[in-house]
């Protein structure tokens, strides 16, 4: 099957595919849209089934950036890399500075960050080799470094105000919040909920994970199977995507779905699925935008913390915004948000915007 012919290829303008042998890299880099910017959107680094299951996932999830990148109000346009991990190639230098090489490559149309499984240290080296890479701490820029408080920031505002539309209140404090996957952006989540009063429920693969986070803030752990249907009023997914689908959108007892992570719907209809039960959808890539936004602002330089944090609680109102429309027009929050997205994309190519300013 050709790319061209792959369900969720989506008019991307250029899709790459990297291999090294030296070093054990095989990659794939999508650039979805430039028309507000340079593509930008972090790397990712997973286990996949097979090169298929890779090439979905990049494709997906650079279409997402781009519409993340849109609403938020950043000069950047989408793309995503997903580096296919193997036991025969763990980790090393030699690895991203061959993903730093292939970065390079494309001349500044792909800025690159983290993802799922890739640490700030691991892109301080890809810097080591191009300066197309943002998400790593330098004395020099006012804002930078792992972006996963900013985006738990930004969630945690948006729960608020999805709250805010569902139970009439902004306060947090006393609702019960089931969060899948604790670990950057997770744990950061469960922080500030725990500090706002929030009844914690959370599982993870990772026992580390939840150890700490039952030991920090009285979190009640869970089995991972059975954390979409647990008894919540807010469900946070914060781990990888496809979770809200036909199958587990029955047994969702909560009245909110809000979480960090990428592509939680297994297709569009799971959203109109959702609004049919009673259930408020925060679109994933209008909620977990502060990571990106933060990350943005490191790259192109001179932002201070107080002007991320701005930024960030737009998120809030956005998302108000959206569950308005939404209400208005009697259709998904999802298809609601996407339809914004496509419109300020549209707009940029009319005047062919492609340059951070």
């Amino acid at each position: 099957m050709s790319v061209f012919d792959h369900p969720e290829f989506d008019h991307h303008e250029a899709v790459h595919f990297i291999e090294d042998a030296a070093s054990g890299l095989n990659c794939i880099i999508a650039l979805h849209s430039t028309a507000l910017g340079p593509a930008a959107g972090g790397c990712r680094r997973w286990q996949y089934a097979n090169s298929t299951e890779a090439l979905t996932d990049v494709l997906r999830l650079s279409r997402g950036m781009t519409y993340k990148n849109a609403i938020a109000g950043l000069p950047l346009g989408g793309g995503k890399a997903v580096i296919m991990a193997r036991d025969e190639a763990p980790k090393s230098r030699e690895l991203f500075h061959a993903f730093g090489r292939a970065v390079h490559s494309l001349d500044g149309t792909y800025i690159t960050a983290e993802d799922v499984g890739i640490a700030v240290g691991d892109m301080q080296v890809v810097r080591e080799i191009t300066p197309y890479v943002t998400g790593v701490s330098e004395q020099s820029r006012l804002v930078g470094g792992d972006p996963s408080p900013w985006t738990a920031l930004g969630v945690f505002n948006g729960m608020a105000a999805s709250a805010e539309h569902v139970f009439g209140t902004r306060e947090l404090k006393g609702l019960r919040v089931a969060i899948q996957g604790v670990g950057h952006v997770g744990y950061q989540l469960c922080k500030l909920l725990h500090a706002a009063g929030a009844e914690l429920i959370v599982a993870d693969v990772s026992r580390d994970n939840l150890r700490r986070v039952t030991d920090e803030f009285g979190a009640t752990a869970v089995g991972i199977e059975s954390i979409l249907g647990v008894d919540c009023d807010i469900l946070s997914p914060c781990a990888l995507g496809n979770v809200i689908n036909q199958q587990s959108i029955p047994g969702i007892k909560a009245k909110i779905v809000a979480g960090a992570a990428n592509n939680q719907l297994g297709r569009d209809a799971d959203g109109k699925l959702l609004r049919d039960a009673g259930i408020l959808l925060a679109p994933d890539y209008v909620i977990n935008a502060g990571g990106i936004i933060a990350v943005a602002r490191e790259y192109v330089g001179g932002a201070t913390e107080q002007v991320v944090r701005e930024e960030i609680d737009q998120i809030a109102k956005r998302l108000s915004a959206i569950y308005a429309r939404s209400d208005e027009s009697n259709e998904s929050t999802n298809v609601v948000a996407d339809r914004v997205a496509e419109s300020i994309v549209r707009e940029a190519k009319k005047t062919d915007s492609r340059r951070i300013a």
